[in-house]
C-alpha cells in the first residue's frame, strides 16, 4: 500500500511540474507576441530585418494573383492533396535564397545592444550594427539551443518554408561581433564561450487561432469537398500551412505548440479559442513558427509523457502538401535521415561540431516517427483516394 501511495504521489508531483512549465511558458509566450505586434514597422512591411530594399522587394514581393474562385475549381487532387491551383497562390515563406543571405550578413554583423523582448528571461533581442534585429536564445542547457537549431535544419530538409533563418554564433566579448555589449553580457551571466542561436527577428506579426477543423469539437481536417468549398480561399491556404505545421511538429515531438493547448483542455475548455503558443502570422498570411526549442531533443526526451496528445492531433489532419509527403516518402524509403540532416547541418553551420547533434537513440527516434507519418499518410490514401 505504501509503495502505490508512493506512486501515486510521485505521479501527481510529475503533473504539477508540467502544469507550472506549461503556464510559465505560455505567459512568455503571449509577452513576446504583444510585444512583436507593438514593435512593427509603420509602412506595413513584412520583416523589419530587410537586408536591403531592394533584397525585400526581390523575394517578399507578393505575386499579383487573385485568390477568387471562378466556378469550380479542385481544391484536392489525387485523394488526399491540396490542388496545384492551391499551391500556386501560397506565398513562400522564407526561401533559401533569402535565408542564406540572411545567414551570411548576420554572421559578420556586430551586435550593438542587447535587451529583453524575445520571450523567456535568458533569451535578448540583440540590434546589430545595421538597425536590423535577431532574437538570441541563450539555453538554460544544451538541448534548447540544440533543439531550435536542429529543428530548423529539419524544416528545411523537408521543404518547409515558415521558420525564420537562424545562425549559431559563440559567446567572446573580445571577438568584434560581441565586444560592443560586453557590460550587457556580463550583467546576465552568460557563460563565456557559450554556444548561442540568433534567429531573424519578424515584426508586424499577429497571433494564430486554431482553425474550426482542428478543434476538439470537430471531426478534423479531412479532403472533404463539401467541407472545403464552405471556406474562403485565404481560410484554405492557411489550413494548408496547417497541416505542415501538424506534419512538423509531430517529427520533432514539440509539444509547445498545439499539443500543449489539447493537454491544457481538461482544465480550460476554451484554450483552442485563444492565441496558439509559438504560431505567429504575417500581413500576406504566411504562417511563421517560432521559438522551436521544445523540438527533437527535449521532445524526444519527454516524449512518454505527450504522445497519445502527439497521435491525436496527427490523426486528425488527412489531407496534406504533396510536396511535403514527397519528402516524408523519400526519408522513409531510403532510411536515412540521420545522415541527410547531418549533413546539412554541418554543412551549413560552421559551429555545428561545438553545438552537437542528436545522440544515435534520438536520430532512431526521428526516424521511426518518419515511418509512423509515412504509414498515416497511406493510411490516408487508403480512405480517401477512391472519393
Amino acid at each position: 500500500m505504501r509503495v502505490i501511495s508512493a506512486n501515486l504521489l510521485a505521479l501527481l508531483f510529475m503533473c504539477a511540474i508540467a502544469s507550472v512549465f506549461y503556464v510559465w511558458s505560455a505567459l512568455e509566450s503571449r509577452l513576446e507576441r504583444h510585444k512583436r505586434r507593438v514593435s512593427g514597422p509603420g509602412v506595413g512591411s513584412v520583416r523589419a530585418t530587410d537586408l536591403s530594399a531592394k533584397t525585400f522587394r526581390a523575394l517578399l514581393a507578393v505575386p499579383a494573383r487573385s485568390t477568387r474562385r471562378e466556378g469550380p475549381v479542385n481544391l484536392v487532387e489525387d485523394g488526399i492533396f491540396w490542388s496545384e491551383w492551391l499551391e500556386e497562390l501560397l506565398p513562400v515563406g522564407f526561401t533559401e535564397e533569402y535565408a542564406k543571405a540572411w545567414r551570411d550578413k548576420a554572421r559578420r554583423h556586430r551586435v550593438v545592444k542587447l535587451e529583453p523582448g524575445c520571450g523567456r528571461i535568458s533569451n535578448q533581442l540583440a540590434t546589430f550594427a545595421d538597425g536590423t534585429k535577431a532574437c538570441v536564445r541563450y539555453g538554460i542547457n544544451a538541448d534548447q539551443v540544440q533543439g531550435e537549431t536542429l529543428t530548423y535544419y529539419l524544416a528545411t530538409l523537408l521543404g518547409i518554408t515558415n521558420l525564420p533563418p537562424l545562425i549559431l554564433s559563440q559567446l567572446n566579448t573580445d571577438s568584434e561581433q560581441w565586444e560592443s555589449v560586453r557590460t550587457r553580457v556580463e550583467g546576465l551571466q552568460w557563460s563565456d564561450r557559450a554556444v548561442v542561436s540568433l534567429t531573424e527577428w519578424v515584426s508586424n506579426l499577429t497571433g494564430v487561432v486554431t482553425p474550426a477543423p482542428l478543434r476538439q469539437e470537430s471531426s478534423g481536417l479531412h479532403p472533404v469537398l463539401q467541407d472545403l468549398q464552405n471556406k474562403t480561399t485565404l481560410e484554405l491556404l492557411e489550413l494548408m500551412q496547417w497541416t505542415d505545421l501538424i506534419i512538423f511538429d509531430y517529427l520533432t515531438a514539440n509539444f509547445d505548440r498545439l499539443v500543449s493547448n489539447l493537454f491544457s483542455l481538461q482544465w480550460d475548455p476554451r484554450v483552442m479559442e485563444r492565441d496558439t503558443n509559438n504560431l505567429l502570422k504575417t500581413p500576406r498570411g504566411d504562417l511563421v513558427f517560432i521559438d522551436n526549442e521544445a523540438g527533437l531533443v527535449h521532445g524526444f526526451r519527454v516524449l512518454n509523457m505527450w504522445e497519445k496528445y502527439h497521435n491525436t492531433v496527427l490523426e486528425s489532419v488527412c489531407v496534406f502538401r504533396k510536396r511535403t509527403t514527397q519528402r516524408v516518402a523519400e526519408l522513409h524509403r531510403r532510411r536515412d535521415s540521420r545522415r541527410r540532416l547531418l549533413e546539412l547541418y554541418r554543412d551549413s553551420e560552421p559551429l555545428s561540431f561545438q553545438l552537437g547533434f542528436l545522440s544515435d537513440e534520438h536520430a532512431a527516434v526521428l526516424q521511426d516517427r518518419i515511418d509512423r507519418l509515412y504509414k498515416h499518410i497511406l493510411h490516408c490514401r487508403g480512405k480517401y483516394s477512391q472519393l
